[in-house]
């Protein structure tokens, strides 16, 4: 059985201050379950790259991982505003989200552009978050599984079969996000499903396998167990219902499948 994994993406919310609360708050709700939560699934926080320093002395001794929400796909250079992975590995950094549809979109970054971040990440030792995902003309369009799959397909191009199970990927359908809509299990279900299908193609069944596959997407308490116990969503991709401690650790204890 693959492991779930519960990520937050807090995007660009919270000052340092607010963070370290935020992370004691969740710590009481999640360090007292931490042995039984450990059994079945990972927990994972994204903080804005200036809070990660804060958030990495929050965490301490915690089993929560830290992550971050974007990083360059070089090491050091002339990138102004950027971070590297051996930035964000200095302050216990093990994941990293890759391609989030508010970089497509908002910031224009290309296949290519996540293509490199991935393998970068790779290289480090880190854990890439894949997202990939359709808007709502292409989704109305009939367009999901071509442009899920154009996207996983393009953003793992050259990565190593080897290094297949060290790899997470998100479904977030970008017309889910922060709407308050939400794909129903059986349709997030179908598009993991393919995605599933894909990776299998593309690097073997054993290491497809392997692959976690998270759906991202006004993920809710409410809604949360619903989509996860479906056998090919492997956890979620939390947004805004992460920032709030209570909210989180109830999704975090999302029943098992």
């Amino acid at each position: 059985m693959r492991r779930m994994l519960i990520a937050g993406n807090w995007k660009m919310n919270l000052t340092a201050n607010e963070a370290r609360a935020v992370i004691a708050a969740l710590r009481a709700e999640i360090d007292r379950d931490a042995a039984a939560l450990a059994r079945d699934r990972d927990v994972m926080i994204a903080p804005p790259a200036v809070i990660i320093p804060a958030a990495s002395q929050a965490l301490a001794g915690s089993s929560i991982a830290l992550g971050a929400q974007n990083m360059h796909f070089e090491d050091k250079g002339a990138f102004t505003g950027e971070v590297s992975a051996p930035m964000l590995k200095g302050f216990g950094v093990t994941h990293v989200i890759v391609g989030h549809s508010e970089r497509r979109h908002v910031f224009g970054e290309t296949d290519e552009l996540i293509n490199r971040k991935v393998i970068a990440a790779l290289r480090h030792g880190m854990v890439p978050i894949l997202c990939v995902g359709e808007t709502q003309e292409e989704h109305d369009g009939g367009r999901t599984a071509e442009v899920v799959l154009a996207q996983l397909q393009n953003g793992l191009a050259g990565v190593d079969q080897a290094q297949g199970d060290r790899i997470v990927v998100a479904y977030e359908p970008v017309w889910a996000i922060g709407t308050g809509r939400t794909a129903t299990p059986e349709l997030a279900e179908n598009v993991h499903g393919a995605i599933r299908e894909s990776l299998r193609a593309q690097m073997g069944p054993e290491k497809a396998d392997s692959v976690r596959i998270l759906y991202g997407g006004s993920v809710t308490a409410d809604n949360v167990d619903s989509l996860v116990s479906k056998p090919n969503i492997d956890g979620a991709l939390v947004g805004g219902a992460s920032l709030k401690a209570d909210s989180f650790a109830r999704i975090v204890r999302a029943k098992a499948r």
